[in-house]
């Protein structure tokens, strides 16, 4: 499937407001990266950020915060419907944590050939995960715009 094919007019803010949400993440000390989930209806569900270095939680990505939060109080049948909006493409272990949610579309910024700390001769992609699992996968989408947050930035948190 094209990358493309299938996003709407709606989802670019979606993916505007997780890149937005990386910016805060780096401000206050955090990994750069962001994530909304967003109902069917067009609702917003849930916004999260990278929350690693804050709290010292090395499984605190933006999308698994996201999920740990829409679990307690979003039913299953919802979320199949959701979609979830990452500033950067899911990495495995979040990945594997939308599969197991339920959510079925996912629209990510940056690639994850060009994050910080990934090697790009894995060819790691997302939807070697979430595409079995019966999820839509799109992206990279506005990538220079998701870049930007991770300007400079090192893994670790490092400036």
């Amino acid at each position: 499937m094209n990358a493309l094919n299938g996003l709407t007019l709606r989802d670019l803010p979606h993916l505007r407001s997780a890149i937005a949400l990386a910016q805060i993440a780096r401000k206050v000390g955090d990994e750069p990266y962001g994530a909304v989930v967003v109902a069917a209806d067009g609702s917003r569900l849930i916004d999260a950020r990278n929350t690693q270095n804050t709290t010292n939680d090395p499984t605190a990505h933006a999308e698994t915060n996201a999920v740990r939060l829409l679990a307690k109080a979003v039913p299953r049948e919802k979320l199949e419907t959701a979609t979830i909006y990452a500033s950067g493409e899911p990495c495995a272990m979040c990945a594997e944590a939308i599969a197991a949610s339920g959510i079925r579309r996912v629209v990510f910024g940056a690639p994850a050939a060009e994050l910080p700390g990934n090697d790009p001769a894995s060819g790691y992609t997302c939807r070697s995960v979430l595409e079995p699992a019966g999820a839509d996968v799109f992206g990279p989408v506005l990538g220079d715009e998701a870049m930007a947050p991770l300007a400079g930035w090192t893994v670790g948190g490092k400036d």
